[in-house]
Formats: C-alpha cells, structure tokens, sequence
C-alpha cells in the first residue's frame, strides 16, 4: 500500500500523484487540509513539508522524488 500525503495548490504533490499515475501504481491520497489525522501522522513521521510517501516495506519520504518513487512502480 502506498500513501501519499497532499495538500491543495501543491505542485510537487501533484507532480508525485502524477509520477504514480503515468506508472500504474495504485495509492491513497490523505489531504492534510481535511485531516487532522492526516496532519497528525506527516508530524509523527518528523516531515514538515509535503508530500510524504509512506510505502509497505519502504523508508518514507517527502518531496517529489522520482529516483525514490521509481522503486514503486
């Protein structure tokens, strides 16, 4: 399962669902402006800025990061 972490008006966070889409990789978007939840796991995780990609059996990440969202596709 992979996660990522996004807000509105975010262009590396849409870069990233963009990367993840153009490579048939399925993921869940959990929108920090919608939940405090959200927003409470990307604080726990220790990233401050977005987007954070939580993948099974992967060290999470933030930011657009081709070379690291490439091992999930």
């Amino acid at each position: 399962m992979v996660t990522v972490y996004s807000k509105p008006n975010c262009s590396q966070c849409n870069f990233t669902k963009r990367f993840l889409n153009d490579k048939n990789v399925t993921f869940q978007v959990k929108d920090i402006t919608e939940s405090d939840e959200a927003l409470n796991e990307v604080k726990a995780l220790g990233f401050q800025s977005l987007p954070v990609v939580v993948a099974d059996g992967q060290e999470p990440f933030n930011g657009f990061r081709p070379d690291k969202l490439q091992q999930l596709a």
